[in-house]
C-alpha cells in the first residue's frame, strides 16, 4: 500500500511538472510526419492482466507492417529522427506516467511486456515469451517504468536472461533498492544512453 501511495504521489507531480515536454515533443512528432503523437499498445500487468500503455510514437506509423512485434534492433530504421532522441533518454515513456498513477504500473518493476511477443533462440526458433522460464514470476509484481534489467542488463541481452535479473527483483525488492534504481534511472535519462548497448552510466 505505500508503494502504490509514493506511485501516485509521484506519478501525479511527474504528469504536472512534465506538461511542457508533452507539447514540446508533440508538436516535434507532428512536425516530423504529421502521423499520430501517441502510440497505444496492449501490455502484460499484475498477474496476467492486459492494459494499454501509452508511450509517444518513436516509430514510423508503419513499423509493425509486415514484421509484428519485434523489438527495435541498434540503427533500427523504423525509428524517426525525434524518436531516437526520446528514446535515448527514455521521454518516449513519460505517457505511462497515467499508467502508473492509474495502477497498471509502478515507477519500478519487470518491463512490461507485450502480449504474443516473440524472440528467436540461439537455434533459429522462434519463442512466445510467455513460454519462457521465468515469466511467470515477473508477473506476480506490477511491471515498471525502471528495473534491474532496464539499468544493468546490456540492451540486446535475449529475454531469458533478462528474466533473471527480474526474478532478482522479485527476490529482493525493497525501498532501498527502488530508489537506487530510480535515481539511476533519472542519471541514465540526463546522460540519454538509454540506448547503449554497453554500460548505461
Amino acid at each position: 500500500m505505500l508503494k502504490r501511495a509514493f506511485d501516485v504521489a509521484l506519478a501525479g507531480a511527474g504528469l504536472i511538472g512534465s506538461a511542457p515536454l508533452w507539447a514540446l515533443f508533440a508538436v516535434a512528432i507532428k512536425l516530423e510526419d504529421r502521423g499520430p503523437v501517441f502510440f497505444r499498445q496492449e501490455r502484460v500487468g499484475l498477474r496476467g492482466r492486459g492494459f494499454i500503455a501509452l508511450k509517444f510514437r518513436s516509430m514510423r506509423p508503419d513499423a509493425e507492417a509486415g514484421v509484428g512485434a519485434v523489438q527495435a534492433v541498434e540503427h533500427d530504421p523504423r525509428v524517426t529522427r525525434v524518436g531516437r532522441v526520446m528514446r535515448a533518454t527514455a521521454m518516449d515513456e513519460l505517457p505511462q506516467l497515467w499508467n502508473i498513477f492509474r495502477g497498471d504500473m509502478s515507477f519500478v518493476g519487470p518491463r512490461a511486456l507485450r502480449r504474443g511477443e516473440i524472440e528467436t533462440k540461439s537455434d533459429g526458433v522462434m519463442e512466445r515469451l510467455e513460454e519462457v522460464p521465468g515469466f511467470a514470476a515477473r508477473i506476480t509484481v506490477r511491471p515498471g517504468l525502471t528495473g534491474i534489467a532496464q539499468v544493468y542488463a546490456p540492451r540486446d541481452l535475449p529475454r531469458r536472461q533478462k528474466f533473471r535479473y527480474d526474478r532478482l527483483y522479485v527476490r529482493r525488492r525493497s525501498w532501498w533498492l527502488d530508489a537506487r534504481l530510480i535515481l539511476l534511472s533519472f542519471w541514465i535519462s540526463v546522460l540519454g544512453t538509454w540506448e547503449a548497448r554497453g554500460r548505461k552510466y
